[in-house]
């Protein structure tokens, strides 16, 4: 498995962005996936994850309504939808694959085959 995330950018504040990760790698279909997000000086937050067909979600409280993941196996890709963006959203964001603790994990202990992250920061 080897992710690259994609799309983030400047965004103002109450405006979308649509985050992609790419997996170049051959199993994608076969595991359930997250994303998560670290602003500078923080931890690394768990966002949202899905299950390895797209059937299940969860989110982080914080996000619930605003954010949506969702992914298509065909194209090996996870996406995150962003609305209603605010400027604590600003962060580098992160996909990565489940493998290992129970369904509906949030710790990053729980993930791996961290790509590359984006940065998207939201202006006030």
């Amino acid at each position: 498995v080897q992710l690259q995330a994609s799309g983030g950018g400047l965004a103002q504040a109450g405006g979308s962005l649509r985050l992609s990760c790419a997996d170049s790698g051959r199993t994608f279909s076969s595991h359930a996936m997250g994303w998560f997000r670290q602003a500078q000086g923080k931890e690394r937050e768990f966002v949202a994850g899905i299950s390895w067909s797209g059937d299940n979600t969860f989110y982080a409280d914080s996000l619930k309504g605003r954010f949506t993941v969702s992914r298509d196996n065909a194209k090996n890709t996870l996406y995150l939808q962003m609305n209603s963006l605010k400027p604590e959203d600003t962060a580098v964001y992160y996909c990565a694959v489940h493998y290992v603790g129970p369904w509906g994990s949030m710790s990053r202990r729980d993930y791996g085959d961290w790509g590359k992250g984006t940065l998207v920061t939201v202006s006030s």
